[in-house]
């Protein structure tokens, strides 16, 4: 460790991150302003959330420079142990952890509250890179493929059973990111994203056919029957397994896609039917609502009539900081959190949504410059993983606010209020300063 290294850090990638990181305490105190235009009282002065996050953000803009002047390869070594005990407080937390908002998320240390899935995602993308940059790209790329969704999918089950599908789909962005940098070839990257296009549209089918349809269709209903879908898995899986034979006898390429979209439906169907199982009512409606918010306005789509009305009313200037009426009449659930763009919008207008665009877009661009500059393969591939995170982030939260994603209650990172993601975050940018750094070595 040597301080003369953090004069070489990228202060290009740090200044939209402190921009960001400081108008989200502004807003985060405009989300505590009240109809009558004054700060709702709070017992002690870190009761108050602006005050927490800005406690949460120099803490780790302080850990992010500290990562800095540490060399990167370190963690190579240990991104194995690093992977492993992470998963421990995540099962405890699963098992043990408080229940808010009907999710076991939360580990609780004394007076702090951690939500371990937001940390277990940097310990995935360093043993996924390890992993992606030990092996050799003319190793069999289905074994690649296979041990790469291990990496990621055993954690994203754990996190999925809490329930939190936001963050689980996170750990499937990241993954998909990875192993396309990486040269997996693209009939396994089109393979996770046709199960997650199916595996979605099995999951809304339901819904749809009661909320909006309001009539019966005989197949979508025998989705929800665990007997007709394990009757239409096995007959996907003997067509699959009969393909296997007619490949391995004939090598014909035309059974080898047999195999693959026979693999896809069973995947989907499989993993629709337990999410089914698995997620809460609440969060099985905001998939409904997404497509029609009407179908209940006064409750799951309160959230996007609201935030929707919050950015429209901001129009170009905005109504003026702390001029909201969105956030300080209540009117916007979890504005803090999962909403602070709404907040933003509404009192900066689409100038100031333009603003948070351009500079999400240069952290991207910054993140990019990194991994093609690069020369080591792990910095390369935890430079991808990085960047696949926090476009997801984005692309999710500002996407749920306007109405074009479902409300999966991911936080806007940077901007959000919450100690975990500001804290995981920063130590990502903490990992990209210290390559950039070494950008160079071998």
């Amino acid at each position: 460790m040597k301080f003369r290294d953090i004069l070489g850090i990228d202060y290009f990638l740090l200044l939209p991150i402190i921009i960001l990181l400081v108008l989200g305490i502004l807003f985060i105190y405009s989300s505590g302003i009240d109809s009558a235009g004054v700060q709702v009282f709070k017992e002690s002065l870190l009761d108050y959330e602006y005050v927490k996050q800005i406690i949460w953000a120099s803490a780790g803009l302080l850990i992010a420079l500290i990562l800095s002047m540490i060399n990167y390869r370190r963690f190579f070594n240990i991104a194995l142990y690093v992977y492993l005990i992470s998963l421990i407080p995540l099962v405890y937390t699963l098992l043990f952890g408080k229940i808010i908002y009907n999710a076991a998320r939360w580990l609780r240390i004394g007076a702090f509250g951690l939500q371990m899935s937001e940390f277990v995602k940097i310990s995935v993308i360093l043993l996924l890179a390890r992993f992606l940059a030990d092996t050799d790209r003319n190793r069999a790329a289905f074994s690649r493929f296979f041990i790469s969704c291990l990496i990621a999918f055993v954690p994203m089950g754990i996190v999925l059973l809490q329930p939190d599908l936001g963050t689980a789909l996170v750990y499937i962005a990241i993954l998909i990111t990875m192993i396309y940098m990486a040269g997996v070839p693209m009939r396994y990257v089109a393979f996770m994203v046709s199960c997650m296009a199916l595996t979605g549209v099995l999951l809304v089918l339901p819904l749809w056919q009661t909320y909006i349809l309001r009539k019966a269709l005989p197949f979508i209903s025998a989705l929800t029957s665990m007997k007709i879908v394990i009757l239409i898995s096995l007959f996907f899986f003997v067509i699959a397994a009969i393909s296997i034979f007619g490949y391995i006898k004939f090598k014909k390429r035309y059974f080898f896609w047999l195999v693959y979209i026979s693999a896809i439906i069973i995947f989907s169907l499989c993993v629709s039917y337990v999410a089914r199982m698995v997620l809460k009512n609440y969060q099985l409606m905001r998939l409904i609502i997404f497509l029609d918010p009407n179908v209940d306005p006064l409750g799951a789509g309160w959230h996007i009539n609201q935030s929707a009305i919050a950015i429209g009313a901001g129009g170009l200037t905005g109504t003026g900081y702390l001029q909201g009426t969105q956030s300080h009449y209540s009117f916007l659930p979890e504005q803090s959190t999962d909403f602070i763009f709404s907040i933003f919008s509404e009192e900066s207008g689409f100038l100031g949504g333009f603003l948070v665009f351009a500079l999400y877009l240069f952290i991207c661009h910054r993140l990019l410059v990194t991994m093609k500059t690069v020369i080591d393969p792990f910095a390369k591939y935890v430079c991808a993983g990085l960047a696949g995170m926090y476009s997801f982030h984005f692309i999710v939260n500002v996407g749920m606010t306007m109405g074009i994603m479902p409300i999966t209650g991911l936080p806007l990172l940077f901007m959000s209020y919450g100690g975990s993601a500001v804290i995981s975050s920063m130590v990502g940018i903490g990992l990209v300063l210290s390559i950039y750094i070494r950008r160079f070595n071998r």
